[in-house]
This record gives C-alpha cells, structure tokens and sequence, in this order.
C-alpha cells in the first residue's frame, strides 16, 4: 500500500468560539483514531501558530494510505470545517490549502517498512517565514539535496511550503538516515551553506533567535498509540 504524506493549512475565523472548537476537535481525534484502526492513516498530528505574524493559523500533517488515494482532510477534520476562514482557490473557496512537500529524509516505500521501532516521545510542529527574495534560493538547493539523497537527518522529517511559509514536521527522538541509504557525505549541503543560509529566514521575536520556532499541537496521533489504548 502506498503512504502519502500530507500537508495542510488553514486559517481559522476570528472570535471562534475555543469551547466548541475543543468539541470539534476531540471528534476530529476520532475520526482519525477510526482511520487508523482501518490502516488508512498512520500518524496525523494539528498544530496551531497564534502569533503577531501568523496569527489563528492551523497546520495538519498526516500519513495517508492507499494504492488509489488517500482518506481526505475534508474527511478527517470535517468537525471543524466551519471554524475555518474560507480560503480563495482557482475552481472554489476551500478551507484546507495544500503545502507543496520539498524536504525529506527519507521515501516510505511501504506501510510495514515505514513502521516506527518504537512510540516517538514527541511529534513536533515548527514553521518558519522566507523573505520573498530568497524563496527560490531556499527551494533549489533543498531539492538538490534531496535529489542527491545524501544528507541524513530525521527519517520522519518533513518540510512543507505554501507562499512563503515552511512547516517542519518531525519526531524526537530522531531516527537518522538518508535516502541513498549510503555512508557518502553530501556534497550539495556545502553549497547550500555557501549562500547564508540564516540569511533566508525572517527572524520574528517569537523565534528567539532561530530560524523555525516551534508551535503547540492541538493533537499528534500515531497508530502506534493504539497499543496503549
């Protein structure tokens, strides 16, 4: 079966109701929970950023399964649809705007073999702002890395953009690999730190210093969490 990682965000409406909103999204864990006992979904994980810069915007990664598509979002999150600021689109309004997925470790090549040794102690949520200028920069040398497949990192890691915004989905603690599965250092990671990387990121307060600042999760579901239920 074919895993599809997903990424999405949205904006929610201002002066939401937080109570009812919690309602929705304890429907939403169970509607994912349902998901993954059928084997469509295996980690799903919302996160919400509220701040100066990005304020009421909310970011979901999930693991879909399927040789003929994936479960949707729509499907997944539909109890809080409509706490959701419509977003313009080509065809139609939607809630949900697809993230283009440009940074990885690794491929799932299938479910069994994506399977985690162990139940990750965090599943992480970081998002970063580029400066316009710098956007195709940071795109061309992460596809390179990525193309060449050399640089390890977190297998589970993954990078999403929309405008230009970066969402970083990762797990603690890390398993590290490459996708040449191959001791070959990177080449390309000398170019990329050639160009400045830190001069690509806009710095706002909340990041500390940082290039992506971390956001709270609303829910991170695994089906490895099944076992503890």
């Amino acid at each position: 079966m074919k895993i599809q990682r997903m990424h999405y965000r949205a904006k929610l409406r201002e002066g939401y109701d937080k109570d009812t909103f919690q309602r929705g999204l304890t429907k939403c864990q169970d509607n994912i929970r349902r998901a993954q006992k059928k084997g469509q979904v295996l980690t799903a994980a919302l996160y919400l950023a509220d701040t100066a810069d990005i304020s009421r915007t909310l970011f979901f990664y999930y693991e879909g399964v399927g040789d003929n598509g994936v479960i949707s979002v729509e499907e997944l999150l539909e109890p809080i649809e409509d706490f959701l600021q419509p977003w313009p689109g080509m065809t139609k309004e939607r809630g949900w705007v697809k993230m283009y997925h440009i940074y990885y470790h690794s491929i799932p090549e299938s479910v069994e073999g994506w399977k985690r040794a162990t139940k990750p102690e965090l599943r992480r949520g970081r998002i970063a702002l580029l400066y316009e200028e710098k956007l195709f920069s940071y795109i061309y040398y992460h596809k390179a890395i990525v193309d060449e497949g050399l640089l390890t990192g977190d297998r589970y890691q993954s990078i999403a953009l929309h405008e230009n915004l970066l969402f970083s989905y990762f797990e603690e603690p890390k398993t590290m690999v490459n996708i040449k599965n191959s001791p070959e250092e990177s080449k390309v990671i000398e170019d990329w730190l050639a160009v400045d990387p830190e001069s690509h990121f806009i710095h706002t307060p909340e990041c500390e210093g940082l290039n992506f600042m971390f956001i709270p999760a609303l829910f991170a579901m695994g089906v490895e969490d099944l076992e503890d239920s």
